[in-house]
């Protein structure tokens, strides 16, 4: 391509939109056109950030002044229900939507309203809205018009695990991931749990149960690559970081550690953002902070004990905002590294 792409940002002061910004402002192919926020239009956006002085000037507007610009993709970093809501001026032009939220992400709208309280404002759609995990649907996105970004723990569950519900010899019986995150991942939003007194020198589980909203977008995709219904158990947790997650997953099956990982290395050798470990050289959060890689090894599964998957990736990176960008690159044909390897 030559012409650059014309971007918009729609609740662009949220923690996932300053990650955009920041992305896309070293991004050879793209321009943004605009940035909103309802609470915070009129300002600058390096006012509210200033570490992006003389990166990002743009003065905010509010998402009704955002319909009548000319752009040709928009991200939106609103919350689940307002997104669909908000996009839907931009989907009637025919401008492609990346919708980081949850509301394109779940197939069955009953399962959405079950899981989120509320009911879908745009179920009509959900069935041309594509998955947007690359590493395993890259021909689906490069033709999207609507793409669900994944959620920041699905993709540190999904990745190591989708390759082995593929794989027929892996028999999985079940499946436990243990995942922490660091605060950024509950948003800018003020909680009482994520203020520095409480989640500073704490860490803390939540949603444990079977209740946490990225359950059955989990359990859908496993569903879809084991091709029958798959059920896990998910325990979150909060880490006393500002970002990163690191997905600790049980896996019952008759398959060895060493099997696991040559299945995984198979699937992602030739993937530019995942990368296979050794069970001696364990991921961690330190060493995917601020990139878009996701770290994986397997270990365990001796004497007839479950293999254990280690994975880790940035929450905002490839949990959030650089995937919205390396599914941007392959809706628009450019190459899908671009503006991401630093």
């Amino acid at each position: 391509m030559a012409k650059k792409i014309n971007i918009g940002i729609l609740g662009g002061t949220s923690y996932t939109g300053v990650e955009l910004v920041r992305l896309l402002a070293g991004h050879a192919m793209a321009a943004i056109d605009f940035i909103s926020s309802r609470s915070s239009a009129g300002e600058r956006f390096s006012k509210i950030f200033p570490e992006l002085k003389n990166i990002s000037d743009a003065v905010l507007i509010t998402p009704d002044e955002a319909k009548a610009r000319p752009v040709d993709c928009v991200f939106s970093c609103l919350p689940h229900a307002v997104s669909a809501e908000l996009c839907m001026p931009f989907i009637d032009k025919g401008v492609k939507i990346i919708d980081l939220s949850a509301d394109f992400r779940l197939k069955d709208p009953a399962v959405y309203e079950t899981w989120y309280n509320h009911k879908h404002p745009a179920a009509h759609l959900l069935a041309e809205a594509v998955y947007g995990l690359p590493e395993h649907y890259r021909k689906q996105i490069a033709r999207a018009k609507i793409l669900a970004n994944p959620g920041c723990y699905v993709t540190s569950v999904l990745l190591p695990l989708m390759p082995l519900f593929k794989a027929k010899e892996a028999q999985i019986e079940w499946v436990i991931a243990d995942s922490k995150s660091g605060v950024s991942g509950a948003g800018r939003a003020l909680k009482q749990n994520t203020n520095f007194c409480e989640a500073n020198e704490n860490f803390s589980a939540y949603s444990i149960g079977h209740l946490h909203r990225h359950t059955p977008e989990m359990e859908q995709e496993l569903s879809l690559a084991a091709g029958r219904p798959v059920t896990l158990t998910f325990s979150p947790h909060l880490l006393p970081i500002n970002r990163g997650i690191l997905s600790t997953i049980y896996i019952k099956t008759p398959l060895s550690a060493h099997e696991c990982s040559r299945i995984a290395a198979a699937a992602y050798g030739s993937e530019p953002f995942v990368r296979i470990r050794e069970a001696d050289d364990l991921p961690d959060v330190h060493n995917v902070a601020f990139t878009n890689y996701c770290d994986i090894a397997f270990a365990g599964g001796a004497d007839g004990h479950p293999v254990i998957a280690v994975s880790a990736l940035d929450n905002l990176i490839k949990g959030a905002s650089g995937q919205a960008v390396q599914n941007m690159n392959i809706m628009f044909g450019i190459p899908e590294t671009t503006g991401l390897l630093r």
